[in-house]
C-alpha cells in the first residue's frame, strides 16, 4: 500500500502565505527585483514567485534563505547566535526524551491475536 498524500492544513497555508508576504514586502523595501533576489539565493525567478505566493511545494531551505536574504526574522530573531542558542536548547530538551516512541494499543484498537 502506498503513502497517502496529505494536503497542508489551513494553518500551514496561512503561515506560508504570511511568510511570502513578508518576504515580498522586504524585497520591495530593499528595491530588489525578483531576479535580484533569485540571484542572491541561487534560485530562479519563478521560484521566488512561488515563495512569495506561499506555494507549499517550495523547499523550506529556499524559503528560509529568501527570508534571511531580505531581513525577515526567523523564529523571532535575525541574530544567528540567538538561533544557535535556541537550537541548542531544543537539542538539550530532545536529549531528555526517549530515543524511540512505541505505539500503544488501546482497547479501541484491540487486536485479535487468536489463531
Amino acid at each position: 500500500m502506498g503513502r497517502q498524500r496529505v494536503g497542508p492544513s489551513r494553518g500551514v497555508i496561512e503561515a506560508l502565505g504570511l511568510l511570502g508576504v513578508q518576504i515580498r514586502q522586504a524585497r520591495i523595501d530593499r528595491e530588489w527585483t525578483r531576479v535580484e533576489l533569485a540571484d542572491r539565493i541561487g534560485v530562479s525567478a519563478p521560484t521566488v514567485d512561488r515563495i512569495e505566493s506561499g506555494y507549499p511545494g517550495v523547499s523550506i531551505g529556499n524559503a528560509l534563505m529568501a527570508a534571511a536574504a531580505v531581513g525577515v526574522p526567523l523564529y523571532g530573531t535575525d541574530d544567528p547566535d540567538e538561533l544557535a542558542r535556541m537550537r541548542r536548547r531544543g537539542e538539550e530538551r530532545l536529549a531528555l526524551l526517549p530515543k524511540a516512541v512505541r505505539h500503544r494499543v488501546t482497547e479501541d484498537e484491540d487486536v485479535d491475536l487468536d489463531f
